[in-house]
């Protein structure tokens, strides 16, 4: 039997328009115009945002370690964050000597859970980080109103929620500190790369300070640094990707947001499924599509992905508990994140998928259910 084509989990969309700005750059981005692009992405992406300050970053876990170093979070300390996570949110709290404690997840967001959160605060607790998995949004204001009464500042980590809005603010807007990914595999995308982005104008002083070796922009001694900083920039040729991908960006949401519907269309009325909520008040972007089978489906990640298999598309499982990986302490009260993982799959959701595409992966997943 011949092998149907692959479908990919997920791939950029890159046209002539990024082609030709990472051209330029390769050409004429050197001497005095070394950071022509990177200053042009920052602006522009902070206005995007609808915040001051934007600093491009190497990667979002760059960001991430910056934002909690120039928080002064270090050895004792505790951030509260979700079980259901990627490890690069919790890398940088341990890059600082702090430790990661992990909260459960709300079963319908799959999104650090208030409450839960507010229970697990300590003396210790010197910040929350509210993870947008997947692009569905956390209740931001649950968690600002927890953060505000407990003096305990909030970090957004918005690297999968690109294109999605809280109530009229911008995923990555709202709290101390926001957190974004450019990975090849985001909605938009610098091939690697990442944003740091805040309303505070000295945290967003002291991270630039940080982010250049510790020399301030004050600073008139040549190669003085001022602190022991970090090497986390953005080159300027992938920062004229950025630019190319962020004039795209509605293009690009609308894009995701439209094979989510379709997804929605031919699997979100199926017995015992549940995909990505989009409450009242709130735009998903929709990054990753994702499906959630009830326990009496009977469906298994394991059984889903090896269907996927033989039907030549990639599959891309949810995220297991940090807290069951072996390199923290083990949660098993966190039943919800502990549940979810074993029956949930990511869906291809690459920009340029066809409708017979999407179709293959729903009639997978019907066939799968017998149906």
């Amino acid at each position: 039997m011949t092998m149907q084509p692959k479908i990919h989990y997920t791939k950029p969309s890159i046209t002539e328009l990024e082609i030709r700005y990472a051209t330029d750059a390769a050409a004429n981005g050197w001497g005095e115009l070394c950071y022509a692009y990177i200053s042009r992405f920052e602006s522009e992406f902070a206005s995007y945002l609808g915040v001051p300050h934007a600093i491009a970053t190497s990667s979002c876990t760059g960001a991430l370690h910056m934002g909690l170093a120039a928080l002064g979070i270090g050895p004792g300390d505790e951030v509260l964050l979700a079980d259901t996570n990627w490890i690069a949110t919790a890398a940088p709290i341990t890059y600082l000597g702090a430790t990661p404690v992990f909260a459960d997840v709300l079963p319908d967001s799959w999104c650090l859970d208030p409450a839960r959160a507010e229970q697990a605060i300590t003396p210790r607790t010197k910040a929350i980080i509210a993870t947008h998995i997947y692009g569905n949004l956390c209740d931001m204001d649950a968690l600002l109103s927890i953060g505000a009464s407990r003096g305990i500042p909030v970090i957004e980590d918005s690297a999968e929620a690109i294109g999605s809005i809280y109530r009229g603010s911008r995923a990555g807007s709202m709290g101390r500190f926001g957190a974004f990914s450019f990975h090849g595999t985001k909605t938009m995308t610098t091939g690697e790369g990442g944003m740091f982005v805040t309303s505070d104008p000295l945290l967003h002083e002291h991270v630039l300070t940080l982010s250049n070796h510790g020399r301030s922009r004050t600073q008139t001694k040549q190669f003085w640094p001022d602190m022991v900083g970090f090497k986390y920039k953005m080159s300027n040729v992938q920062a004229a990707i950025g630019c190319a991908q962020l004039e795209r960006i509605e293009e690009l949401t609308l894009r995701k947001r439209e094979i989510f519907a379709k997804y929605r269309r031919a699997l979100g009325s199926l017995p015992g499924v549940s995909m990505n909520p989009e409450p009242d008040g709130t735009r998903n972007g929709y990054w990753m599509p994702t499906v959630v089978f009830a326990p009496e489906t009977g469906l298994t990640r394991d059984r889903l992905t090896a269907l996927f298999k033989e039907q030549n598309i990639d599959a891309r499982v949810f995220f297991s508990p940090l807290s069951a990986l072996g390199l923290f302490a083990a949660q098993p009260e966190n039943t919800v994140a502990g549940d979810l993982a074993g029956r949930a799959i990511n869906l291809p959701s690459y920009h340029d998928m066809t409708d017979e595409d999407i179709e293959r992966v729903a009639t997978t997943i019907r066939g799968a259910m017998g149906l």
